[in-house]
């Protein structure tokens, strides 16, 4: 009744009501008369067009500052999300430790993941992957179409960074100081694109995305270009340390920072990964050091954004998720075993 809730005896056609203790239920299901158990026609939804996998954190620091952090609560509370969210699928897969969830796109995910994170949940999560399919022999990739409001002073760059992501242009109109731009992209060029389209219009830009379908592989997309670096051992940052490697890249860390083996802490200059010594201290002499703490010079870290994070890592990394910590590190954490696992792959 209006926005009142009134308990009732029976429903009719076009009532909305609220039922309650009904485990079974999934969404698309129809209740019905038992004198007329006659479902309506299932609406077939949309497939997801991108996938990630959730496991179990086993960095160093795990359980440091998650209040949920093994498999079965990860798992219960996936499954919770797959009964309200109907774009979302969760998977089983080999390892106990790790679930396959596929969406409909980079900015449902971060929803997730957020939504998890403030829980109080801590696990961590792969770089996002396309969910292709093979028609007539053929590989496709999602695509949709992707409307942007800018500033006619931004639309240059909003233009140029959807062509590099293989984005076909399909119309612009203008409207007073504003451009209203129309683009077809594939799905996996869309990931990263919102943050970097908000910090190109300086937070004016307005987008809207509709899974269109499927086409053609489009080809590579260009990715990160700079390689990572990688924390050498088990420690705090200090000043020290950072003064003397902080011309090598771009450092997400600071002093007083803890970080472990295989953990990212920047990004390297150049296109190749470096191991670096970030917790390395300044050893201990007698004469008093003709240079203190505080003339060390050091550049600002940077501090990424969970999109941000998403859309940095690469294939063999991880995003550690806790409630007050968003870490990057390897898949495989030693120096050593990480290498042994890149010959194999290059076949070596």
């Amino acid at each position: 009744n209006g926005l009142q809730r009134e308990p009732i005896e029976e429903g009719f056609a076009g009532d909305i009501v609220a039922l309650a203790g009904y485990d079974s239920v999934n969404i698309g299901d129809t209740l019905t008369a038992a004198s007329d158990p006659t479902p309506l026609e299932y609406v077939d939804l949309d497939k997801p067009t991108i996938a990630m996998y959730f496991r179990v954190n086993n960095s160093p620091f795990a359980g440091l500052e998650g209040k949920f952090v093994t498999s079965n609560q990860i798992k219960d509370r996936l499954e919770r999300e797959v009964r309200t969210n109907v774009a979302m699928r969760v998977e089983a897969t080999d390892s106990p430790d790790v679930f396959k969830v596929s969406g409909r796109g980079e900015l449902q995910m971060a929803i997730l993941i957020e939504t998890m994170r403030r829980e109080g949940f801590e696990f961590s999560v792969s770089r996002p992957e396309v969910l292709f399919q093979e028609i007539d022999d053929v590989i496709h990739e999602p695509v949709e179409e992707v409307v942007v409001d800018v500033l006619t002073d931004y639309s240059n760059k909003v233009i140029d960074n959807l062509q590099k992501r293989k984005g076909i242009m399909q119309g612009m109109s203008q409207e007073g100081e504003n451009n209203r731009i129309e683009f077809r992209v594939p799905s996996r060029g869309l990931i990263g694109f919102r943050g970097e389209m908000l910090t190109e219009t300086r937070g004016t830009g307005i987008m809207h995305q509709q899974f269109d379908g499927y086409e053609p592989y489009a080809g590579e997309i260009p990715g990160r270009t700079r390689g990572a670096l990688i924390a050498l051992e088990k420690g705090d940052v200090t000043g020290y340390a950072l003064e003397g490697v902080q011309d090598r890249g771009t450092f997400f860390v600071e002093p007083g920072d803890s970080v472990y083996m295989g953990m990212v802490v920047g990004t390297n200059n150049r296109s190749d990964d470096m191991v670096v010594n970030v917790a390395k201290k300044k050893a201990l002499t007698n004469h008093r050091a003709s240079i203190t703490a505080d003339s060390i010079k050091i550049s600002q870290a940077k501090k990424m954004s969970l999109e941000e994070c998403i859309e940095f890592i690469a294939n063999d990394e991880l995003l550690e998720v806790t409630p007050e910590s968003l870490r990057i590190r390897k898949k495989f954490l030693d120096h050593n075993e990480r290498k042994r696992e890149e010959k194999k792959k290059a076949g070596v």
